[in-house]
């Protein structure tokens, strides 16, 4: 890959049958639906895909099915993150094979306590850079319970050539992801936001070149992303004005299970099973979820009508 991936990058929902199996079916379904959205590229096995609710076998074949019926049409990004280095490495070297355009990693973490000191993420880190060839976006999110500094993260962009992509998703992202251009900007080719693209405003203002959101409606904060980075501010502003209602209620009420519902109503799967212990989401929630969706004629709730 020598073209930078910019713009929008969803994170593929796993769809499951009512009885909590993998619908590989469904899968497919949700790549060609996610390809008609527009995107630049797709995400898969990340936390809005379920990832800590799939098996191994599970996440290997999630992963071969997506990479070989993507075919190449998109580039699509493998989440790898795990607490051992090893098994992050032979995940990562696994994705690569298969054909994957980059990986994504959260720094290594195991409940809210167990982290090493930096120079053990950068250990980790280091390690799956020198396994692979292809380009590596740390995800900075806050459910690891890990601080990445600022520092931290110029140095894994500055020293290790493959970590090139950064999705920084916490607390006053934009700051910090100006601050991490500022630092070691050269060396990043992509510095991503995510949480829905609810602070994309502002992290475009810090020089984002994109957003990983959820794969609910890419179709409509795609052009937030184009119009701002073309010049036209104005357009970018309004049309995040007119998805904000939609954004907040996935990234506040809903979470992962949005996008879901959204499929399953559109026809794209047919079935918007959470895994235990996850719980399906009200009756009220999921009423003003589909009432906002369908003020803004969200594609996904008449692709597969």
């Amino acid at each position: 890959m020598t073209k930078p991936i910019e713009n929008i990058l969803p994170v593929a929902p796993t769809p499951f049958h009512p009885d909590g199996r993998v619908d590989e079916e469904g899968m497919r379904r949700v790549i060609d639906c996610m390809i008609d959205q527009g995107v630049d590229a797709i995400c898969i096995l990340a936390n809005y895909s379920e990832q800590f609710l799939l098996s191994d076998e599970e996440r290997t074949l999630l992963m071969r099915l997506s990479l070989e019926h993507a075919a190449g049409r998109v580039p699509v990004i493998v989440t790898t993150s795990h607490f051992s280095t090893q098994v992050a490495t032979a995940r990562a070297k696994l994705a690569q094979s298969m054909g994957a355009a980059m990986i994504m990693m959260m720094p290594p973490y195991h409940g809210s306590g167990l982290f090493p000191a930096p120079q053990g993420i950068f250990e980790h880190f280091q390690a799956v850079n020198d396994a692979i060839s292809i380009p590596i976006m740390v995800q900075d999110a806050p459910l690891s319970g890990v601080t990445m500094t600022v520092d931290l993260l110029a140095r894994l962009a500055r020293e290790l050539e493959n970590v090139s992509y950064f999705k920084i998703e916490c607390p006053f992202a934009a700051d910090k992801l100006a601050a991490l251009i500022e630092a070691a900007g050269e060396h990043i080719k992509g510095p991503f936001d995510g949480e829905e693209a609810v602070t994309l405003l502002a992290d475009l203002d810090a020089g984002a070149t994109g957003t990983m959101t959820s794969a609910l409606f890419p179709e409509k904060i795609r052009p937030i992303v184009a119009s701002y980075r073309a010049g036209d501010t104005a357009a970018a502003l309004a049309q995040w004005q007119k998805c904000l209602p939609l954004i907040n209620h996935e990234n506040r009420q809903c979470g992962l299970r949005a996008a879901k519902v959204v499929f399953k109503e559109g026809g794209v799967i047919a079935s918007d099973h959470v895994r235990h212990p996850l719980k399906p989401m009200t009756e009220r929630t999921r009423e003003r979820l589909l009432q906002l969706a369908r003020e803004l004629d969200v594609m996904a709730l008449s692709w597969g009508k």
